[in-house]
């Protein structure tokens, strides 16, 4: 009996209280470490005499950002398995009440994020902490999570997502201004066209895996690519599109006219505004293909999906029509391809073909492959990592201060990254959260059914 007590869980709080007091524990060791380093900036004044700027907004970033990443460290690692006699008293898991804890938390972060910024840098350094942080990394999430579908639960090895992207942007923006359609017109639109580009490219490759498939899809956003020089009347080739008309908030624009969103509100016109708006658009749209991914994967195509990147052979021996399976996968992951490309387009106003290279292709498979295929939250955590530390990267000007003044912290990101990825492969090879489990669990049913038998039920 002791044996059993002593391999029994202890109670989800008090499991939580413990991590808490670890994640601390990190957050103190940061806080020491970024004082020295990142607390004072030495700057010159008018008089060319030397100053030391306080910069604690960083420290405190540094200091939070350990915090929360020792936290969701500890609470979504794998506990470890405890011996099948030993039931425990606790009706929700410690990981339950974690996890929703830690959704709750971070969609109260994200929801007040423009404030945080606001209020910690003003409105002219809120504008590039929303656009070049909130609203990038958003984009990125959301490219992601559409791409997750087609390698992280279908399996199939896409090279080529950048092209359903370009689609969606250059759907979006030939739309506004052939037809004056408005953005709300143009994003469902564009996601449509970019599923229709998906499912051209689903049937070509439905006999291909692995190597070859993913040779294919590469050819196919080049292709994408080149039409998009080449069809100078219709794309503008290398000049691109510009003049792509800006998102509306119920037909209100955001600018300085009279008939703008800072006039009708009776408030002193500023960008930061427009920001803030464009941050909770994608910011919606990134939580609708994350609750419509989530519902897919319960469904009978979801599980068909998970049977696919499993063993496609046993899975047509089930029944499964591959074929659906293959196209509904690239399709859906190609429509939220689209919605993206179609903010994009809106939020920068100017588009063109060197916006969408290979290279876009390869950073969100990185970021699938390293947060962990399947894995949402996963995702998530690796475009922070790898597109906000690019930002990062700029901002860090005492580097340039050791390295001296010609050297450019951003032309080492990818060598960063690669590092990055070579030691996540080592450490995780499956990802930061590797998420494969099934949505149906045989053995957990069978060992339902032995108890129910020995309890008289069967």
């Amino acid at each position: 009996m002791a044996s059993l007590r002593a391999d029994a869980p202890q109670s989800p709080w008090r499991s939580l209280a413990n991590a808490v007091t670890d994640a601390l524990g990190a957050a103190l060791l940061a806080l020491g470490l970024a004082v020295p380093i990142l607390a004072l900036r030495t700057e010159q004044n008018i008089s060319n005499e030397l100053i030391l700027q306080p910069r604690w907004g960083y420290v405190a970033i540094a200091v939070a950002g350990t915090f929360a990443a020792r936290l969701g460290y500890l609470l979504l690692r794998s506990p470890k398995r405890q011996p099948r006699r030993v039931k425990s008293a606790v009706p929700n898991s410690w990981r339950e009440i974690a996890a929703r804890s830690l959704a709750v938390v971070g969609l109260g972060l994200l929801a007040l994020y423009p404030l945080i910024a606001l209020a910690l840098t003003g409105k002219a350094g809120a504008i590039k902490w929303i656009d070049n942080f909130g609203i990038q990394i958003m984009i990125y999430i959301m490219l992601g999570w559409g791409l997750n579908i087609v390698v992280g639960l279908a399996g199939l090895l896409d090279l080529g997502y950048v092209a359903f992207y370009a689609v969606g942007a250059y759907s979006s923006a030939l739309l506004a201004q052939n037809f004056g359609l408005s953005f709300w017109i143009c994003l469902p639109l564009a996601g449509i066209l970019a599923a229709f580009w998906g499912i051209l490219l689903g049937f070509p490759v439905l006999r291909l895996r692995g190597d070859y498939l993913a040779i294919v899809t590469l050819a196919f956003g080049e292709i994408i690519r080149l039409i998009l020089i080449n069809w100078v009347p219709v794309t503008g080739g290398y000049a691109g599109i510009s003049g792509i008309p800006r998102p509306t908030l119920l037909g209100l624009p955001f600018n300085a006219s009279e008939e703008g969103f800072a006039a009708f509100f009776h408030l002193e016109f500023s960008p930061v505004h427009r920001a803030i708006f464009l941050f909770y658009v994608i910011l919606a749209l990134a939580l609708l293909t994350n609750w419509v991914t989530l519902r897919l994967r319960r469904l009978p195509i979801g599980r068909a999906w998970e049977a696919l990147r499993e063993d496609e052979i046993a899975c047509r021996s089930l029944g499964i029509n591959t074929t659906t399976t293959k196209l509904t996968a690239f399709a859906i992951g190609a429509g939220f391809g689209g919605f993206a490309g179609a903010f994009f387009a809106a939020r920068q106003g100017f588009i063109s073909p060197e916006s969408f290279t290979f290279m876009e292709s390869a950073i969100v498979l990185a970021i699938v492959v390293l947060g962990g295929m399947g894995s949402q939250i996963g995702v998530a955590i690796a475009a922070v990592a790898m597109i906000g530390g690019t930002e990062i990267l700029r901002e860090l000007d005492w580097l340039r201060r050791i390295f001296g003044p010609d050297f450019e912290p951003t032309q080492y990101r990818m060598l960063l990254f690669g590092l990055a990825m070579v030691l996540v492969m080592i450490w995780k090879p499956r990802g930061l959260i590797a998420f494969r489990m099934p949505s149906i669990f045989l053995s957990e049913r069978r060992r339902v059914r032995a108890d129910l038998v020995q309890e008289g039920h069967g």
